[in-house]
């Protein structure tokens, strides 16, 4: 299995083949998974451990741990940064956008995405990442901003 260096990356590829693509199975659910240890009401959980800005542990571990095989990394051809992404309210479930919790830091993983054409967002990724066009450009990745 993969190993993935920038955890914010994967989210990327976790956004595109389990909550886009849905290809990766089963599509994780905080809500769900909190109800399961009788957390009902995730938003007030949220506000009163002051976990607003922050990824929730549950959350971290399940997409640490999430392995993804080759051949379905090998169907990415497409990423997308965009701060309404489902698999960061998952993480996040209150974060506002406004803050820097889910900036991809390096793009060593790049090399995970054999087929990568397309990476739309490329002025944020450029600048959470100085020179992240360039990488792009130099693999054959098309930017769109």
């Amino acid at each position: 299995m993969a190993a993935f260096h920038d955890f914010n990356f994967k989210l990327l590829v976790v956004e595109k083949l389990m909550y886009g693509d849905g290809t990766l199975t089963p599509p994780f659910s905080l809500r769900a998974h909190m109800r399961e240890r009788g957390i009902e009401d995730l938003d007030a959980y949220v506000a009163e451990n002051d976990l607003e800005y922050t990824v929730l542990d549950e959350a971290r571990a399940h997409f640490a741990e999430l392995e993804i095989p080759a051949d379905l990394l090998a169907t990415v051809e497409e990423l997308t940064f965009d701060g309404g992404h489902q698999v960061f309210m998952e993480c996040a479930p209150v974060w506002d956008g406004e803050d820097d919790l889910f900036d991809v830091r390096r793009l060593d993983d790049l090399a995970l995405l054999p087929n990568l054409k397309l990476f739309t967002g490329g002025s944020a990724l450029e600048h959470m990442v100085p020179g992240a066009l360039e990488t792009l450009s130099a693999r054959g990745i098309e930017a769109r901003y």
